[in-house]
């Protein structure tokens, strides 16, 4: 009787201690946290391909939630640019009990779903960077017809006199499963049409692959000597296309990006991209991380999303929208640098020391 006492009270220990160990076991960067957790906030990122949302977004994010609400937790997923993966990923947020998802959709439309069950389990939902259809609480992003209208008047700029309604100008657009890009593309359409010639215009996929494919498919359409400009939509397809206009031996003509990544500024200091967007990361993910804590708390966030936009989906959604900003060659120190996004050491380094010297960058 006694061994079994002892048996049946060692056991209640063990049992003790593990449930101990498990309900203190919580990592706010790696999302592992109790799915009893109610100060738990979900973030998830579309893809690792464009360089800012692992770099920039996730960890200003986290540490913006660190500062507001010191006992909330971030788990946090990455699609891999995989819409399925997205939707299963939302799933798992909701089984480990978040109470708000911060989501930049790989693919707008095909989360709909998923959202919607979010919201049916009473958790709010905040679109952050891409505007996601479905019941939304928030959104905060950038204004991206404006963001189109800085690369198309920048690609413009960059012609000088040569934008003539007769200067054929090569268009590869973002992922048309992205809202964002149809946004884009609005915005440089309003820049654009009327100045040049929009001769070749298709998808790029936000992928520097298939844009240095399109590339390759519109200098066979239109002939080498006959391009005056390229317009990419960001700066990954802006690589990608940068790599095949070496390859044709075409150079000096403008060729713009968007989102201000290091590559981009370096190929602005080398002169083979002419101009890029700068979206601050910061101040977008601390918008978010804000909104997800007052979300949390149930606090008003009607002082932060001020504006009302309409989603794919029909609904109305309350939007916080920063202000974007053109990078050229001539205020990369008073943009980039002056934020302290990159210094001048990481963009200048030795395959580009004598371009920044020559830019003024040292």
């Amino acid at each position: 009787m006694r061994r079994a006492a002892v048996a049946v009270i060692a056991s209640a220990m063990a049992v003790s201690i593990a449930a101990c160990g498990k309900a203190g076991d919580k990592d706010s960067d790696s999302g592992s946290s109790s799915g009893s957790d109610n100060k738990s906030i979900g973030l998830l990122l579309p893809d690792s391909v464009t360089a800012r949302y692992e770099k920039f977004d996730k960890p200003y994010f986290v540490d913006k939630v660190k500062a507001l609400c010191s006992d909330c937790t971030v788990q946090y997923a990455n699609a891999n640019a995989d819409s399925a993966k997205q939707a299963q990923q939302v799933s798992s947020m909701i089984t480990k009990g978040v109470k708000v998802i911060v989501i930049s959709a790989q693919d707008s439309a095909a989360i709909k779903s998923s959202i919607k069950t979010a919201v049916d389990k009473g958790i709010k939902v905040i679109a952050y960077d891409r505007l996601a259809q479905g019941p939304v609480s928030a959104y905060v992003s950038f204004d991206n017809v404006e963001v189109g209208k800085l690369q198309g008047q920048a690609l413009v700029d960059a012609l000088g006199s040569k934008a003539t309604p007769k200067a054929k100008v090569v268009m590869i657009n973002g992922d048309d499963a992205d809202p964002n890009a149809a946004q884009f593309k609005k915005g440089a359409h309003e820049a654009l049409d009327g100045k040049v010639d929009i001769a070749y215009e298709q998808s790029g996929l936000w992928k520097d692959t298939v844009a240095a494919q399109k590339m390759s498919a519109a200098i066979t359409q239109l002939g080498a000597k006959n391009i005056a400009g390229v317009y990419a939509a960001n700066d990954g397809m802006a690589g990608g296309i940068a790599t095949t206009l070496k390859g044709a031996k075409i150079s000096g003509i403008p060729l713009t990006g968007q989102d201000a990544e290091l590559a981009g500024i370096q190929r602005i200091v080398a002169g083979t991209q002419s101009s890029t967007v700068y979206k601050a990361f910061k101040p977008e993910a601390e918008a978010a991380a804000t909104l997800a804590v007052n979300l949390l708390q149930g606090k008003s966030i009607s002082d932060l999303a001020t504006e009302t936009l309409t989603s794919g989906s029909g609904d109305k959604v309350p939007s916080q929208l920063l202000t974007p900003v053109s990078v050229t060659k001539d205020n990369i120190k008073d943009t980039v640098v002056k934020d302290g996004l990159y210094t001048v050491q990481d963009i200048c380094t030795s395959a580009y020391a004598a371009a920044c010297k020559s830019a003024g960058l040292e």
